[in-house]
């Protein structure tokens, strides 16, 4: 039997206990931040995000400057392209305008073709009746333009044209192979558009001004626009194929007016297949990462494949901030003057040369059981290479790796994580030296190992959070669909930054509609060819300095992202130096921005002139910590201002205290 007490103690714990629930549910119907869409601390299969579920994603760009990234899509008929673009406040892509193409497509490269601060789509189609590609662009085509005011670009032959800013007046042009003139010889798909004009051609075809011997261009290639001897100003890495199965490479660098010079030249290794570009070591280089493999079958699959990373060997960062030259040649690079060009930068492809050039390792040894490694996608017609993509997945400053194994029947996309080099790592000598190595990345990866049908892998950042994200590309043989979205949820420790410059569109200025009323801020363009170069200081207090590309292969359906992304690792600092480099042919080809924010997005604007009038623009983003932010410093106000209001009253009664005191206070000297 209870007692009346104890019965009057648990009424009361129950009566305290449902208005604590009361409480606590009316504070999560009113409480103002968001909860998190996901909350593991893991990759996240997102699914299609609205996606149609049956079609190929084949490029990204900014279509609508909301500095969202939008996707294109191609239907299974190979000829209809739908835009996707993104709705920040559904999380997920709302589909807009399809244009069908007269022929099937082999590539989309979206881009400012006209100069107009908003994205043209370039496609490219096989020739009927030839082995040449028929491009053709459609100006703005999913922003109300109508699909009969495209234009006809000169045919190029099947190894595809590249986009690139060769005369320096940041408009877009092409370098390849003409159909007219055949292999061996360049072609320059000059940019003469002009907006004046009412049926003003796009491109004039031109002899580039490239002084060295020629090749014939590999099909498929990885040419690429990408700084390659450190000045800032992007160079031209092509491929050749000499027809009996060998592949060379050269090396043409910049010299602005006085054209392109062919600076290195030689074999690649036997078995090489596409060619990725990344600063692996952050040393403030550009270096070449690339599978070799004994075979490639006929379903796409390389046999027995070798990772191979190249290191580019060029002048490095100081260890002080002194002058790396004191009355003989040049040894080191200075922390504020990183965009020196370095002429007698070389690379190896020697393993036993020494000093760590070059390294390899068996794909086997890191995936014993895998049988080969995905070397085309056969599921597109003409097959499509699948590049080894590289980025910052843990932003601790290096690249990782991501590529496709196979297992028999499953095909399944994995990360590589870059690690320092010890004994037992792959990628590094038996003694443990070497410059990174190569750890599988095995926690909290469900999502991409569940995937046993993947045909492509690359980076994407959804909704632009500041990480980076995987977008799987399916067979749809597991019923899943054929689009995969993969959110890299995991915490990192760690910084980032967004980077992108504009093509100058508009002046960098405001551009105005045709009815001269309507205007909009060109931010979903950019172009190939910009370079980044920065120093950050650690926890520690080390410095170092990376490198990175913008845009550098617009090929082959290569899809690369407009902006470029970098990890910055652990730090308490501001950026120090950022170096932003362009294609300009202009005695100022770069700028340097110091105490940069990190975890931000800039946007940069050069300017043709050689003062120093580009436009910079930084955007923080609102980061999730940042409404708790100003949750504690509004609770930390009102307690400070509940504490000086009664130290005040407290203050003001002592006074009115004395007052009367001093008032009852009698003088006995005055009587």
């Amino acid at each position: 039997m209870v007692s009346t007490t104890t019965n009057t103690v648990l009424g009361k714990l129950m009566r305290v206990y449902a208005l604590l629930a009361f409480v606590s549910s009316s504070a999560f119907a009113i409480w103002p931040f968001p909860s998190k869409r996901f909350t593991r601390n893991s990759f996240i299969d997102a699914g299609s995000l609205d996606v149609d579920r049956n079609s190929r994603i084949v490029a990204y760009g900014d279509f609508n400057n909301d500095q969202f990234l939008d996707i294109l899509s191609l239907n299974e008929d190979q000829q209809t392209l739908t835009l996707y673009l993104w709705n920040h406040t559904n999380f997920s892509f709302q589909q807009s305008r399809s244009i069908r193409h007269k022929q099937k497509i082999v590539n989309v490269v979206p881009g400012d073709f006209r100069h107009v601060g908003k994205l043209d789509v370039l496609v490219m189609s096989p020739s009927s009746g030839s082995s040449g590609i028929d491009m053709t662009l459609y100006p703005e085509p999913f922003s109300g333009t109508s699909d009969e005011n495209a234009i006809t670009v000169s045919s190029s032959t099947s190894s595809q044209p590249i986009l690139i800013d060769a005369d320096g007046d940041l408009k877009i042009d092409m370098l390849g192979e003409s159909a007219t003139l055949g292999r061996g010889t360049y072609q320059l798909w000059k940019n003469v558009w002009n907006n004046s004009q009412s049926h003003s051609p796009l491109f004039e075809m031109m002899t580039p001004n490239f002084h060295g011997a020629q090749c014939s261009l590999a099909n498929p290639h990885s040419n690429a626009v990408v700084d390659l001897n450190g000045d800032c100003l992007a160079d031209v890495f092509l491929v050749c194929d000499d027809g009996n199965g060998h592949y060379k490479y050269q090396i043409w660098v910049n010299g602005k007016q006085a054209g392109f010079d062919l600076s290195r030249q030689g074999s690649l290794p036997t078995g090489v297949q596409s060619i990725s570009f990344a600063d692996v070591d952050r040393d403030g280089t550009i270096d070449m990462i690339f599978p070799t493999c004994s075979s490639v079958s006929s379903d796409g699959v390389g046999k027995d494949c070798f990772i191979n990373i190249a290191y580019n060997q060029q002048l490095g960062l100081c260890a002080s901030t002194e002058p790396g030259t004191k009355m003989g040649p040049r040894t080191c690079r200075t922390p504020d003057n990183l965009c020196i060009a370095d002429p007698k930068f070389r690379f190896d492809f020697n393993e036993d040369t020494g000093k760590g050039a070059f390294s390899r390792f068996p794909l086997k040894s890191l995936y014993p059981e895998s049988t080969g490694l995905l070397i085309y996608d056969n599921s597109f017609q003409p097959p499509l290479p699948v590049p080894i993509k590289m980025g910052d997945v843990n932003l601790d400053g290096f690249p990782d790796i991501l590529l496709i194994t196979v297992n028999g029947r499953k095909r399944t996309p994995s990360l590589l994580f870059s690690v320092p080099c010890s004994r037992g790592v792959a990628g590094c000598a038996t003694d443990g030296s070497g410059k990174r190595g190569w750890k599988l990345a095995t926690k909290d990866v469900e999502a991409l190992s569940a995937i046993q049908d993947a045909r492509s892998a690359s980076f994407f950042d959804i909704d632009e959070d500041g990480s980076l994200d995987i977008l799987v590309q399916r067979s749809g043989s597991t019923g899943q669909g054929k689009v995969s979205f993969i959110q890299n949820n995991i915490y990192y420790d760690a910084f980032f930054l967004k980077a992108i410059v504009m093509d100058g569109a508009c002046n960098n200025d405001w551009c105005y509609e045709k009815n001269g009323t309507s205007r909009y801020q060109p931010f979903g363009v950019s172009y190939s060819g910009a370079s980044y170069k920065y120093t950050v200081l650690d926890t520690s207090g080390h410095r170092s300095a990376a490198q990175v590309s913008q845009l550098p292969q617009t090929s082959y359906q290569s899809l690369q992202t407009p902006y470029s992304f970098f990890g910055l690792g652990r730090t308490n600092n501001y950026i120090e130096n950022l170096f932003v480099g362009t294609t300009l042919h202009s005695k100022q080809h770069y700028i340097n921005m110091e105490g940069v924010i990190p975890n931000s997005r800039v946007v940069i604007l050069p300017s043709r002139n050689d003062d120093d009038t580009w436009r910079r623009e930084l955007f923080l983003r609102p980061g999730e910590w940042i409404p708790w932010v100003t949750l504690v410093v509004i609770v930390g106000m009102l307690l400070l201002a509940i504490i000086t209001l009664i130290l005040h009253m407290n203050e003001k009664r002592e006074d009115e205290m004395e007052r009367r005191r001093a008032s009852h206070h009698i003088n006995f000297d005055a009587l």
